[in-house]
């Protein structure tokens, strides 16, 4: 599933109620139409995951203070990722804004998520240090649309995070 065919019945970038694509020839910029979500700019702004530079055609949302991507090595299909803007290696780092922020990110998006994936649970999970499984040192939210059967014993999930 390409980010485009994500974003459109997410509501999150087009036509959604927080915010619309400008396609352009490049690509496209998301651009607010309320307060909250700001554009994922075109420049040569890039956001970063630990040591990687993300280019800002993979954010499909972003605040202020967070982002969204699609998780390059998903879990189940529609697995993202919320991540906050400032490089923070451990949870207990964020600030009382930061915290709030990421997580009215990831409940809004994770709405979407289950509705467009027809779910019936959504799973939040953060890996808060190397020895709770985190390979990226970011912090990151994954979320996780659920159905049923989609793995044998429903805590299979974490073996494969």
């Amino acid at each position: 599933m390409t980010k485009l065919q994500l974003l459109y019945p997410l509501g999150l970038g087009l036509g959604g109620p927080f915010c619309f694509i400008n396609f352009c020839r490049r690509g496209f910029q998301t651009i607010p139409l309320s307060g909250g979500a700001s554009p994922a700019k075109m420049s040569t702004e890039f956001y970063s995951f630990g040591p990687y530079k993300i280019d800002p055609k993979e954010v499909f949302y972003s605040t202020p203070l967070s982002y969204a991507m699609v998780n390059l090595r998903p879990v189940v299909p529609g697995n993202v990722l919320v991540c906050p803007r400032r490089e923070v290696k451990r949870f207990a780092d964020l600030t009382v804004e930061e915290t709030q922020d990421l997580w009215l990110t990831a409940q809004k998006i994770g709405g979407r998520l289950e509705c467009f994936h027809k779910a019936s649970s959504l799973t939040f999970t953060i890996q808060d240090g190397p020895k709770a499984g985190q390979t990226v040192p970011h912090v990151h939210i994954h979320i996780l649309p659920r159905k049923d059967g989609d793995f044998e014993r429903n805590d299979e999930i974490y073996d494969e995070m």
